[in-house]
């Protein structure tokens, strides 16, 4: 009861202070916007964002609330060219679990968030994708993975339905990579967590620790001629994912 308690506290003390200082940085980056040059900006704001949520899920961890594998992804800060970061979709967290271990991490946000207080400005300093404009959204992706980013995508396109293992993919991260000349690298996010799954609120309090593991699995590189097939990307992320299911029975 003690122990569920002091969980309880810190879940929703976690909480409060990541929304306090998403808007306090808001405030920072808004006043930074207009005056510092655009690539300088740039590079800050893609640090914060790391660093911080870095330092976020390792508070959770301290805590008692979460156990996170993500190291495996530091790998992917070698090298210095552009990439197309893919990955399953289960949860409303994926995206911040990636861009935490990601120097050069860029999301494609939906255009409410990017204007929302607590993410806007921030959101808009590391420069960002709005989903707005599709024709918009691909010109900007092309000419920030030439700059060197590592574009987060879940093709997907939203959470992992329940029950589901994967939802049909959507088209666009494929021709994003080819046209842009850069390889796709897929990640596998694991996890037995409801938390923030399709239909979990943010407040309701999930079983605790929540376990994520990310791993990397197979790099796409660029092709001549032709992109990368979407059903065969599909299908290499479904053989995976039940390989690693099969395995799971075969232990229990």
């Amino acid at each position: 009861m003690i122990r569920r308690a002091w969980q309880l506290a810190c879940f929703y003390l976690l909480l409060l202070g990541l929304g306090l200082a998403s808007l306090a940085w808001n405030l920072v980056a808004a006043l930074m916007l207009p005056v510092v040059p655009r690539r300088r900006a740039q590079a800050i704001g893609r640090h914060v964002v790391a660093s911080s949520y870095r330092a976020f899920w390792n508070l959770a961890a301290g805590f008692g609330l979460m156990e996170v594998d993500s190291q495996a992804l530091d790998r992917l800060n070698d090298g210095a060219t552009g990439l197309v970061v893919v990955a399953n979709h289960p949860s409303m967290v994926d995206a911040l679990l990636i861009v935490a271990r990601l120097r050069r991490g860029v999301c494609i946000m939906k255009g409410d968030l990017m204007r929302n207080v607590f993410l806007g400005a921030g959101a808009r300093i590391a420069r960002y994708i709005p989903n707005d404009s599709p024709r918009t959204m691909l010109r900007h992706a092309i000419a920030t993975l030439r700059e060197g980013a590592q574009l987060v995508m879940f093709p997907e396109g939203t959470r992992t339905e329940a029950g589901a293992m994967l939802n049909r993919f959507r088209p666009g991260v494929t021709a994003i990579a080819h046209k842009a000349g850069v390889p796709i690298q897929t990640v596998f996010i694991e996890t037995d967590s409801p938390y923030l799954r399709k239909g979990w609120p943010i407040w309701r309090v999930p079983p605790f620790p929540m376990a994520f593991t990310l791993r990397l699995g197979e790099r796409f590189e660029p092709r001549e001629g032709a992109a990368l097939p979407l059903d065969e990307l599909e299908a290499y992320f479904r053989n995976e994912l039940c390989k690693k299911e099969l395995a799971l029975k075969e232990r229990t």
